[in-house]
């Protein structure tokens, strides 16, 4: 008698006949061509040197800057990359360039779910220098930052301007010569005489901005606590002190 689902004979076996049929096990090859639980590779599938990882091609529209807490460490983009003299493991560690007040920018490129931080492997990769990273990962940064809310709130004299999109970009905007344009302008319209913006990027989706009349010290001191605090409850921490905007740059905040 047949197995059903081995195909096999049992009593022919024992006679050391041949099985009567192939053994097939029975999963259909249905519409998508799976066999056994196993689909066959797709043949329009993209070659591995086509991913952002290696095709500059790919990655230019993918590519931004964030900031990371002062005292980040990693790879200069500046210095020329020895192949001969270096090994995986320090072509492989991200690269860092100085930002404002001691603050430290690097590259991430963004991927399905997650952002690859940029190192020296990247650049050979995509046959470019750190200058064309920077430039692009900015204009990527502005064409983003253009397009984003902000959130505005007043109670009375006081004002802060907000930036909470999630999508990480937030507290790299202050990066943008037109953003912090942008929060000057907002935050000393109509304001009173001596009025100060403060700034503070407490964690990478994050910017605050708030408007400080020169006899408002209570709200200085609120403002900073309300960053300290953001700072400490994020696992993207980028800076706990508050900056101050000063001609368009950002300065130490003397309180």
């Amino acid at each position: 008698m047949v197995d059903e689902l081995t195909g096999r004979d049992p009593d022919a076996d024992a006679a050391g006949d041949p099985p009567a049929t192939p053994a097939v096990l029975p999963y259909p090859d249905d519409a998508g061509g799976m066999v056994s639980g196993h689909r066959p590779a797709s043949a329009s599938g993209s070659a591995i040197t086509e991913s952002p990882e290696h095709d500059w091609a790919a990655a230019g529209a993918l590519v931004f800057p964030f900031l990371r807490p002062p005292g980040t460490t990693g790879a200069d983009p500046h210095i020329p990359f020895d192949v001969l003299r270096s090994t995986r493991a320090n072509y492989t560690v991200p690269l860092v360039t100085p930002g404002p007040c001691g603050l430290v920018v690097s590259f991430a490129l963004q991927g399905g779910g997650f952002d690859i931080l940029v190192n020296a492997e990247h650049l050979l990769s995509w046959g470019i220098d750190a200058a064309t990273l920077a430039s692009q990962a900015g204009a990527n940064l502005a064409a983003w930052s253009a397009r984003a809310e902000w959130t505005d709130e007043t109670s009375g004299s006081r004002r802060i301007l907000s930036s909470d999109t999630g999508t990480g970009h937030d507290a790299a905007r202050i990066l943008l010569s037109e953003v912090r344009a942008h929060l000057a302008r907002e935050l000393a319209a109509g304001a009173a005489p001596g009025t100060r913006v403060l700034v503070g990027m407490p964690e990478r989706h994050l910017l605050l901005a708030a408007a400080v009349g020169p006899d408002d010290e209570a709200f200085a001191t609120l403002f900073q606590a309300f960053v300290l605090e953001h700072f400490e409850d994020s696992d993207e921490q980028v800076d706990r002190r508050v900056l101050e905007l000063v001609d368009g740059e950002l300065a130490e905040f003397a309180g």
